[in-house]
């Protein structure tokens, strides 16, 4: 049986829950948010939702005591709100580091003993104060990182070349935020180096282009939900089969003593290898700036 929990249930938390349903990911799903009423509306509208599927998913109400055999907990526990008329990361991080501090002491208290995928932002920082306080390893504490950036990367790349974005392989490192970046040098379509396709003048503009797609759709809906949920929801299956899956999670990296997103294999016992790209001498000065943005919200905690 594949378990599955997901703590914080708003727009995202909701999203993920019914992207594993649809996509017969989970056998079980159980759901933890502060708001009862949340809970109850989310668990029946679920449960209406899957009511013509032939794989019925069983739905939990919130009891930690299910966390004890659960394979993969995913936190997305946030307030988006605090973004209205803000982008500040250290505003938010000042809200989430609390809700973390919260629940890393309950899932260590339940026996949880699998992968802990986390979705809450500033995603890098937020996942390894929980791998710090939950005492869980490393490999198995993990986060959606630049997974989603990778996916606006190649929207944009697709739309602009009108290829399908299964012919992109390359992907956005870095912090989930504002210092993150497209590691173009290592970027291919079918084979061929993007630089020997496109100049630098037009790859800055579709790397642009890629960045302005989440403000898009935050600015229209006051949230993004679909394109996050994608993401957590096939790192979620990579945990709970044996297919290996590669993709840009934030993970511990050893020599930079922190948490941040770049190309990783993920498996059933989390992360198996981390895949450090060969940088051009310019990457390589937008991956110390992305370290040293990561170390200075770190440093606030």
């Amino acid at each position: 049986m594949k378990k599955v929990a997901i703590i914080g249930v708003g727009h995202v938390g909701s999203t993920t829950a019914y992207t594993l349903i649809s996509k017969n990911i989970v056998d079980e799903l159980v759901l933890f948010d502060p708001k009862k009423n949340i809970i109850e509306a989310e668990l029946n509208d679920l449960m209406d939702g899957q009511m013509e599927q032939e794989h019925q998913v069983r739905l939990i109400a919130p009891d930690l005591a299910e966390l004890a055999d659960t394979d993969v907990i995913i936190f997305s526990a946030g307030d988006i709100t605090i973004f209205e008329g803000n982008s500040d990361r250290f505003a938010e991080l000042n809200l989430t580091k609390k809700i973390a501090e919260e629940w890393a002491p309950k899932i260590k208290a339940s026996g949880f003993k699998g992968i802990l995928l986390n979705i809450t932002n500033p995603c890098d920082v937020i996942t390894q104060y929980l791998q710090e306080l939950t005492g869980l390893p490393q490999e198995r504490v993990l986060g959606t990182g630049t997974s989603l950036d990778t996916g606006r990367m190649k929207h944009a790349v697709s739309q602009d070349l009108n290829i399908h974005p299964s012919t992109i392989d390359g992907f956005v490192v870095g912090e989930h935020g504002e210092s993150q970046f497209v590691a173009w040098s290592s970027l291919k379509i079918n084979d061929v180096p993007i630089t020997d396709l496109l100049d630098s003048e037009k790859l800055t503009t579709l790397e642009q282009t890629a960045r302005n797609g989440g403000w898009i759709t935050f600015r229209g809906k006051g949230y993004t939900s679909y394109g996050i949920a994608i993401q957590a929801a096939r790192i979620a299956e990579a945990f709970l089969t044996n297919h290996s899956l590669i993709v840009p999670v934030s993970h511990y990296h050893s020599a930079e003593n922190c948490y941040v997103g770049s190309p990783a294999t993920i498996s059933k016992q989390g992360l198996i290898k981390s895949f450090p790209l060969h940088f051009s001498e310019t990457e390589q000065i937008k991956w110390q700036q992305t370290i040293k943005k990561i170390y200075s919200m770190n440093s606030t905690i």
